[in-house]
């Protein structure tokens, strides 16, 4: 009964939190996680695999995600409402195939009550740092969120030799426990994980995520020194919403 009791005082505090958050910025409609997943598509930040959930703003305790379908594919007829166990409420009959990695999503949302919104992705400009001793640093002022560091998730540190993928809830805990506080974790061998308080902040976040690691890799080619944004500049250059840019490319989705 005790350990009932914690659980129950636990996730009602987790709760109460994620209705104050959501009083702040909201996370945004089903219609725009609809167009985040085709927009993240054409910026191949996701090919066939890939996926972006959003917290929801009457249940802070649910969230929206797709089915298993490629994101460019992706309609309001395939958004579904989880749990923070990641099982599917309601939705159609048969029920349809899920992503097998949505336990990233329950498990990131039940540890940090300030995110709304989480990508997972196997974008191949960021494998070569999850892979590699060489940190992914912050190189211009729309990826200053990289300068206080990003931690790397290796499987292999708590579960040994494993196909890599985050298949249940002890390896979706694990990869929040790593993720911390932090804005963003590396997967080695796998892609990465990012959160936000929106989705167009963390679809902001994922594509200029990706320049930015292109823009080091060609940096560190040119074999001289490269000066990279401390930890100052990059608090006080990071756009907060990338609104611009979430107009723009919310129009052009939509066409």
């Amino acid at each position: 009964m005790p350990s009932i009791r914690r659980d129950f005082l636990r996730l009602s505090a987790l709760a109460a939190a994620g209705r104050l958050a959501l009083r702040g910025q909201s996370a945004g409609s089903l219609e725009d996680l609809v167009a985040a997943n085709h927009i993240l598509a054409s910026h191949q930040i996701f090919d066939a695999y890939g996926h972006i959930s959003m917290r929801s703003e009457s249940k802070p305790l649910h969230y929206f995600m797709a089915r298993s379908v490629a994101a460019e594919l992706v309609t309001s007829a395939d958004i579904l409402e989880y749990d923070l166990d990641s099982n599917v409420l309601g939705g159609p009959k048969p029920a349809p195939a899920v992503f097998l990695e949505r336990f990233i999503h329950g498990e990131i949302y039940r540890a940090r009550p300030d995110v709304k919104a989480i990508v997972h992705c196997h974008t191949p400009s960021l494998i070569p740092f999850g892979a590699s001793d060489v940190p992914l640093r912050a190189m211009f002022g729309l990826a200053g969120f990289l300068a206080e560091g990003v931690p790397v998730f290796d499987t292999r540190a708590e579960f040994g030799m494993t196909d890599l993928l985050v298949r249940d809830t002890a390896r979706a805990r694990a990869l929040a426990r790593t993720l911390g506080k932090k804005l963003l974790a590396l997967m080695r061998g796998h892609g990465a994980v990012v959160v936000g308080p929106s989705v167009p902040v963390v679809v902001g976040r994922c594509v200029y995520l990706d320049m930015n690691a292109q823009a080091q890799q060609r940096a560190m080619a040119l074999g001289g020194k490269t000066t990279y944004l401390t930890p100052e500049e990059g608090k006080q250059s990071v756009a907060d919403d990338y609104r611009r840019a979430w107009e723009l490319w919310r129009r052009k989705a939509a066409k």
